[in-house]
């Protein structure tokens, strides 16, 4: 910290929201609530989030790129250090002001739109690897589903897969079981449920490995659970 008279202080501050509220507190305090000029190494994140609150806080980011090469020029090495690095941050506010970006941010609807944005995608992926995962398992235990269903990742490939996760337990079932489950999954094309009897009439299991149809089952399962989830999660998000 930089004092009127050119008087530099460190100090420590816990990174809670109840040490930072009496810190900024204090700060406004002292300089009469005027503008209080903070310099970080960051733009986004938990401490932006609490420190934007403050409206006596202007917060002027520093790009790590530039802190690290303005290091280097005291430091060959580039060797870090959070003291020393406090002192060059606020030595780079100081002298170089020209540099920096007053963080303004954006209305509240632009963020919004921006959070939604990125926490769905991040959803997405998510749900693309346990898509890939789910489909690694069947390969290896159940490869007939991806030939009879066109997205293993359907609701009701999902739950025939939570009764049946096995070719051989689903063989067990009756026809007449299976043509009342496809019917409740509004299959109502009669030649298609059929089809799919017939196949599974003449299907042979892949494996006969009881580790891996106890691994495969658990995983299977696992995965139409995620993937359950995460569609209900993306399908809030697009809300």
């Amino acid at each position: 910290m930089l004092d009127e008279g050119g008087k530099k202080s460190r100090g420590q501050l816990d990174n809670t929201p109840e040490a930072i509220e009496v810190w900024a507190a204090e700060l406004a305090q002292r300089w009469g609530g005027r503008p209080v000029a903070l310099a970080l190494e960051q733009s986004r994140g938990a401490v932006i989030t609490v420190l934007s609150k403050y409206a006596h806080l202007v917060l002027f980011p520093v790009h790590p790129t530039s802190l690290a090469n303005y290091r280097k020029t005291f430091s060959p090495s580039g060797a870090k250090c959070d003291p020393v690095d406090g002192d060059l941050i606020l030595d780079y506010l100081v002298k170089h002001p020209e540099q920096l970006r007053c963080l303004r941010p954006d209305t509240v609807e632009t963020r919004s739109l921006q959070f939604l944005t990125e926490e769905r995608r991040k959803l997405v992926d998510a749900h693309t690897a346990a898509l890939q995962s789910l489909i690694h398992w069947l390969k290896q235990v159940f490869p007939q589903i991806l030939r009879w269903f066109d997205n293993p990742a359907a609701p009701l490939v999902a739950d025939l897969l939570m009764r049946w996760p096995t070719l051989q337990e689903l063989q067990k079932s009756s026809p007449k079981t299976l043509r009342k489950f496809f019917h409740q999954h509004n299959c109502r094309s009669e030649d298609r449920t059929e089809e799919r009897l017939e196949q599974l009439r003449q299907a042979v299991p892949a494996t006969h490995d009881p580790a891996l149809l106890r691994a495969g089952t658990l995983s299977i399962q696992n995965a139409t659970r995620i993937l359950a989830c995460m569609r209900q999660g993306i399908a809030e998000f697009d809300r």
